[in-house]
């Protein structure tokens, strides 16, 4: 019986996991929406706490919610245009700046003259670059030929607000309902480990994400007060590649250090731009993580890559989505499995 019970258990995974691939475009909406609403729950129960009714609350939620979103509409979003623009028309330059002190210096250090062809280079960016503009204009042209794709879009446009609204209204009824329906005989178990995914989650979601903003923050306003024109959009993907630990220091370091010798031809600048990162990584290490992630993820950064790498891989979209939630749900399961195995009889008979 127990042996037949295993096998049911193992084929109700094998079935979730095929119908999670095979509707992984159907799911990406909700998904999203399901995302969102456990990011904004505890803003409800908040507003619960102060005795202002679920559904109020959540509709109060929404307004903040867009209020925000019309905030990165209309000022945020433009500026980070206007930086891209910026940013494609100063590559001539870095590849100027490239010809004229960075290979004379390899050359003379390093002897590389034949391994770097910088006529190659700036040849084919700006081909691309030129051919940017045919590229989007076709792009734009099969969307608007494609009459199914932009239902598609708008439905999912339409769709995840309306999920997430229902789910962030029910989502006491959905946590209790769960509950409930857990066989009695691991309750007790089930409960403390959802628990401990709960707050790892909470960690993850809500702590990893505020860092990232706070991060692109203190880049931004940094290199700002230097000077560098491209710091908002620098500091903006230092922020977000900082998912990946050190990942978004040293693509964020490298890419100002080359943007400020560019733009301002010394080193004074370039210092500042050092110590604008070394500020906000010493903030991020000593009060941003310990205070809105502290230690509950455990993910080593090799994990924290290939699980992305894979996600996106298996499920597309979807899989970059869930890959570090349930990378770090897993890692709580690990740890309970381990701490069972350490204890067992397995681990600590003695050699005979």
């Amino acid at each position: 019986m127990a042996e037949a019970k295993r096998w049911f258990i193992l084929l109700g995974i094998i079935i979730l996991g095929s119908l999670v691939y095979l509707l992984s475009s159907v799911m990406t909406p909700f998904v999203i929406a399901a995302f969102l609403a456990y990011l904004t729950d505890p803003m409800v129960n908040h507003m619960q706490a102060w005795k202002v009714p679920r559904t109020l609350a959540t509709i109060l939620v929404f307004v903040i919610l867009g209020i925000i979103l019309m905030i990165l509409l209309l000022i945020i979003v433009p500026m980070l245009e206007q930086q891209i623009v910026l940013m494609i028309n100063t590559i001539p330059a870095i590849i100027n700046w490239a010809q004229t002190d960075v290979v004379p210096w390899l050359n003379k250090k390093f002897g590389v003259t034949h391994l770097i062809n910088i006529t190659w280079i700036k040849q084919n960016i700006t081909n691309n670059l030129s051919g940017a503009g045919s590229i989007a204009t076709s792009v734009l042209r099969t969307i608007s030929h494609s009459g199914m794709t932009v239902f598609s879009w708008l439905v999912n446009l339409i769709l995840i607000p309306v999920v997430m609204f229902y789910l962030l209204r029910d989502w006491d009824l959905l946590e209790n309902g769960c509950h409930k329906l857990m066989p009695r005989s691991i309750e007790p178990v089930a409960v403390k480990l959802l628990k401990q995914c709960d707050e790892v989650l909470s960690a993850f979601i809500r702590g990893q994400l505020m860092v990232m903003l706070c991060l692109g923050i203190l880049y931004s306003v940094g290199m700002s007060i230097v000077g560098l024109d491209l710091a908002l959009l620098i500091g903006m993907i230092a922020g977000i590649v900082s998912i990946v630990p050190y990942l978004g220091f040293i693509i964020g370091i490298t890419s100002a250090t080359i943007a400020a010798l560019v733009q301002f031809h010394d080193w004074l600048h370039v210092i500042g731009i050092w110590v604008v990162f070394a500020v906000a990584q010493t903030i991020e290490a000593t009060t941003l993580t310990p205070w809105l992630v502290g230690d509950k993820i455990g993910l080593h950064p090799v994990a924290v890559i290939f699980a992305i790498l894979a996600g996106g891989e298996l499920f597309g979209f979807v899989g970059i989505l869930l890959a570090l939630p349930v990378s770090a749900v897993i890692m709580v399961f690990i740890r309970y499995f381990t701490g069972r195995y350490v204890q067992s009889n397995l681990y600590s008979k003695q050699p005979v």
